[in-house]
């Protein structure tokens, strides 16, 4: 169990915190959400020990070991990556030092011995016979191979340091485990590894995360931040959300009777329970669905952009063509391979594969960069808009957002129309004068998704549209994307984006491509598919 007593937090004029109250306890596993900037990340370093509050406590219960995920990916680049993952577990790590050392000692005593033989009981009581086993088979779950784990860590990528770091605070079966954005750098295949291992965990996890699949699936409890409070509630986060706006269009009208809204209520828990009973997160957690308070539930204060697509014209049956599409890196290895396939009306398709490979179809697509073989051919009715995944070159000037966007909209949109489409993307009072290129990623997001809907295309592409934006903004992307009658090509690491979004999808590799119309869930799900991957790869 860990716990906060009065934790106050504040910076300048800016409370972050305001006698904060909670505790931690079993084998729970808590989502910590909030609007960007409320300070979800800031709050895991309270706990961690890594940032001191104003005021208050955080007390462990004693005798209990708490791990968190490393953000230094720098931190453990003198040490081999199966030490790093050991170290995770302090106690056990100082004891293989200590005893080491001992064994060392050219003048190795008798009082030597005696110390030796409490460390080796010790050692023993932790399971620290088994201790690089275990940390070998974190490492395999979580896709470092074998051959690389006696390699140093200034060795690996940046993506490989992620899942070592993450190793290492799984390693030792913490009593309270700390994650921050741990789905970061992971495919779905690891993604889903890590799913199932804190399924079956057995102690408190405490974790930040913009994957809604990811809550969804682990968690036995959302913890809101807002107005400076934390709030715990039963259910995932879909739960949350979905009655959250179920209460909120029940404040808004203020005439209904009390006990008609406590029915609504009871009926949408039986709804919830009834539709989640299916997935593996309701299998292991839907007891908890049985202790939720009706007067628990509140209206969230979260205010979500206003992202709505308009077409300016409707386009025909022609929309997109491409054949033998083909492109070789540098080094001349595929990055993708004889890619055919039809654009029909409405498609709203995931393109799946190596990201760099999906960036650069999309390029050539938009005609940034020109493909090794094959062509590509656009209907006449067809007119485009494109986000890439980098969109640095857009945010170099020293303008601000009023002028910015001027040079996306028609002559005819002034600046109360200009400021008034900022304010619905949250960019609010003075915000509006703010010069484009402080930004943030978040910031640039909303920009990029301000200026596409000045286009008003028909066909539209995303690359990994979700980067940066918080649980409100990629929950109304989610949503407009859903309702929009155009088409739409993108690729995305957001699971729930995926499953929810996409009619269509396509694969493609350095040896071919899958063209499947199937959902997201049902194409992971089928067995035949995940061999006919293999083959592409």
């Amino acid at each position: 169990m860990i716990e906060t007593q009065n934790v106050s937090l504040q910076y300048g004029k800016r409370i972050l915190f305001d006698d904060v109250n909670i505790k931690f306890t079993g084998d729970n596993c808590y989502g910590i959400i909030g609007a960007n900037g409320a300070g979800k990340s800031t709050f895991l370093k309270i706990l961690a020990g890594d940032i001191d509050p104003n005021s208050g406590l955080v007390m462990i219960e004693p005798g209990k070991r708490m791990a968190v995920l490393s953000q230094d990916h720098y931190a453990f680049d003198t040490f081999s990556i199966l030490d790093t993952v050991i170290m995770g577990h302090n106690k056990l790590w100082d004891i293989m030092k200590t005893k080491d050392a001992l064994y060392a000692k050219e003048d190795f005593s008798e009082a030597d011995g005696l110390k030796a033989s409490e460390l080796e009981g010790e050692f023993a009581e932790m399971d620290g016979w088994n201790a690089e086993s275990d940390a070998a088979a974190l490492l395999s779950g979580l896709g470092i191979e074998e051959a690389l784990h006696y390699s140093s860590m200034t060795d690996i990528s940046g993506n490989q340091k992620v899942r070592v770091l993450l190793a290492q605070a799984l390693f030792g079966n913490p009593d309270i485990l700390i994650l921050d954005e741990p789905t970061n750098d992971l495919d779905v295949k690891t993604i889903s590894w890590l799913e199932d291992f804190l399924l079956d965990f057995r102690n408190t996890v405490i974790v930040v995360s913009h994957d809604r699949h990811f809550l969804d699936t682990i968690c036995t409890n959302i913890v809101d931040i807002d107005f400076s409070k934390l709030t715990t509630y039963s259910g995932n986060y879909s739960f949350w959300y979905e009655s959250s706006q179920l209460v909120l269009k029940q404040r808004q009208t203020a005439n209904k009777k009390a006990e008609t809204k406590k029915k609504e209520l009871q009926e949408f828990v039986q709804r919830f329970s009834a539709n989640a009973s299916k997935s593996k997160q309701a299998t292991s957690r839907k007891k908890l669905l049985g202790k939720i308070n009706l007067d628990d539930i509140q209206a969230s204060s979260r205010r979500y952009p206003g992202i709505i697509w308009t077409q300016g014209r409707e386009a025909g049956n022609q929309l997109l063509k491409v054949e033998n599409l083909s492109y070789k890196d540098k080094e001349g290895n595929y990055l993708f391979k004889d890619v055919n396939f039809v654009i029909n009306k409405g498609d709203k398709i995931s393109f799946l594969g190596e990201s760099r490979a999906i960036s650069t179809l999309f390029e050539i697509l938009n005609n940034t960069l020109t493909p090794s073989s094959g062509e590509f051919e656009f209907g006449q009715t067809i007119t485009t808009s494109y986000l890439p995944s980098d969109n640095t070159p857009y945010f170099k000037s020293s303008e601000n957002l009023v002028d910015w966007l001027r040079n996306f909209t028609g002559s005819d949109k002034d600046e109360v129309y200009i400021r008034g489409f900022l304010g619905k993307m949250l960019f609010s009072g003075e915000e509006v004068m703010k010069k484009c290129s402080v930004l943030s990623g978040g910031e640039k997001m909303r920009c990029m998704l301000s200026k596409m809907m000045q286009g008003e295309a028909n066909l539209m592409m995303f690359d990994e549209p979700t980067n940066h934006l918080d649980l409100e903004s990629i929950t109304a992307l989610n949503d407009s994307l859903i309702d929009f009658k155009g088409t739409i090509l993108f690729t995305s690491h957001d699971h729930t984006f995926t499953h929810t979004t996409a009619t269509r999808l396509i694969e493609i590799g350095p040896k071919g491509m899958l063209d499947k119309v199937s959902s997201y869930d049902d194409y992971l799900g089928n067995p035949k598919i995940m061999e006919q991957r293999e083959t592409i790869q």
